[in-house]
């Protein structure tokens, strides 16, 4: 079945249609930047134009910087406060006259490495962090997803909270090398291990495709790998939530 795979983020916006058997992309992504300011109207208008982008008019599915709730979003860290309360599903399906369906991001991304990769068959624990514009988060126990965290959100014990101290979007802006951000990332690991004693964690985002500057300046104890689809794993995992 092909569903549009729609994943929002503070950044920036992506798209492609999906073929939900196998994870992959049918044709190439499309990306717009973020709207700004990132309302209601701005966002679905986005949505529009991606979807108008692939002639689009079947199933969406969306995954969404917030916690979501049957569509209803309950949160707005990374999106415009005026988001609190809406019922994005209703307003989106409207929008596009199809049916849309809205869920938080790192939860679709989560979900596609659980249906493809080896977290499937993971016993125990597993955190997987979407490492962008902030910090996402799904817990995976024994094969199931564990919907709406917000590790993200976390205090640290430096009184800061989580994406603040540690995500991309502060490495970039604080123009920190990979060296510096990486004790930082560190450290933000660290507190997640000594909090939840995880078996595994996975690294999402866009940040998972430069790994390789990073783990090895890693101190954890538990087994760290990078999501199979890396930064795709939004699309992907939102198009198989819509089915």
């Amino acid at each position: 079945m092909e569903i549009l795979g729609i994943d929002i983020g503070g950044s920036g916006i992506k798209g492609a249609i999906v073929e939900t058997k196998t994870g992959q992309f049918i044709g190439d992504r499309y990306r717009l930047d973020t709207p700004q300011p990132a309302n209601p109207e701005n966002i679905a208008l986005a949505i529009k134009n991606i979807a108008k982008q692939f002639k689009w008019k079947n199933k969406i599915g969306c995954g969404f910087p917030a916690v979501v709730q049957n569509g209803l979003i309950k949160t707005a860290a990374n999106i415009d406060k005026s988001f609190i309360g809406i019922d994005a599903n209703k307003l989106f399906s409207k929008t596009m006259k199809c049916d849309v369906s809205v869920f938080n991001d790192a939860d679709a991304a989560g979900f596609a490495e659980l249906t493809f990769s080896e977290a499937k068959k993971h016993k125990g624990l597993t955190i997987f962090l979407t490492i962008g514009t902030g910090i996402g988060s799904a817990l995976i126990k024994d094969g199931i997803l564990i919907p709406n965290t917000e590790f993200g959100h976390l205090f640290m014990q430096n009184g800061i909270i989580g994406e603040k101290f540690a995500s991309d979007a502060v490495r970039k802006n604080q123009d920190l090398s990979w060296e510096d951000w990486a004790k930082r990332f560190n450290e933000y690991l660290l507190h997640l291990e000594k909090i939840f004693n995880p078996t595994l964690f996975i690294i999402g985002g866009g940040t998972s495709k430069k790994i390789d500057k990073f783990q090895s300046l890693l101190s954890i104890k538990t087994e760290i790998k990078p999501a199979k689809f890396m930064n795709n794993a939004g699309i992907i995992g939102a198009a198989l939530l819509a089915k």
